[in-house]
């Protein structure tokens, strides 16, 4: 599998999760629907209503990336690692920049004090189980693409070989004159 497969796997995943740990930390802090739908139109999470569009785009190039990962095991490629790394690390930083730019936008200024929000660092703190649940699920995908990949590969083609019994063993005698150099002359004319 190509390195920018296991890439294309993992970049909807991280953002979904990420999406995901965003709305539970909203969740927990304001519970009451209409108190945290007046907060977030408040913070500039107006857009919003665009973000399915974004994540069946997303869904688009995770389904690309499973078709690419079954393709290649069908090659007989092996799969690379996804990048656990990158589970760990890029969701945290992208909800803060997330925040950080989203009041920055509504406000017009630089919002450093979106850190100071009370959904802050709940909404980090839930980053790292929701990304390593993402983690568990892009492997899980990448896993069964792969399978699907090596069921769908062709059986390489088979030399034909004799079968060990079909061969005959070399009479002793015989070995003996084949070391002989002999030669062989033409058939001799008999007259009668």
């Amino acid at each position: 599998m190509r390195r920018g497969a296991a890439w294309l796997a993992a970049a909807p995943l991280m953002l979904g999760g990420s999406q995901l740990a965003h709305a539970l930390a909203y969740r927990i802090v304001y519970p009451q629907a209409h108190v945290r739908v007046v907060h977030m139109l408040a913070t500039g999470h107006s857009y919003f209503i665009r973000l399915p569009l974004v994540l069946a785009a997303a869904g688009a190039c995770l389904l690309v990336s499973l078709v690419v990962t079954a393709f290649d095991a069908a090659r007989g490629r092996k799969a690379r690692a996804l990048p656990a790394w990158a589970f760990a690390l890029l969701p945290p930083l992208a909800f803060a920049l997330q925040e950080l730019l989203e009041l920055s936008l509504h406000t017009g200024t630089f919002a450093w004090h979106a850190v100071l929000a009370p959904t802050f660092v709940p909404g980090v703190l839930l980053q790292l189980p929701v990304a390593l649940l993402m983690y568990l699920v892009a492997r899980v995908l990448l896993r069964a693409a792969e399978r699907i990949g090596h069921a769908l590969r062709r059986p390489a083609p088979r030399l034909r070989t004799a079968p060990p019994f079909a061969v005959a063993p070399v009479a002793p005698a015989v070995r003996l004159l084949a070391g002989r150099r002999l030669a062989r002359a033409p058939p001799r004319v008999v007259v009668a």
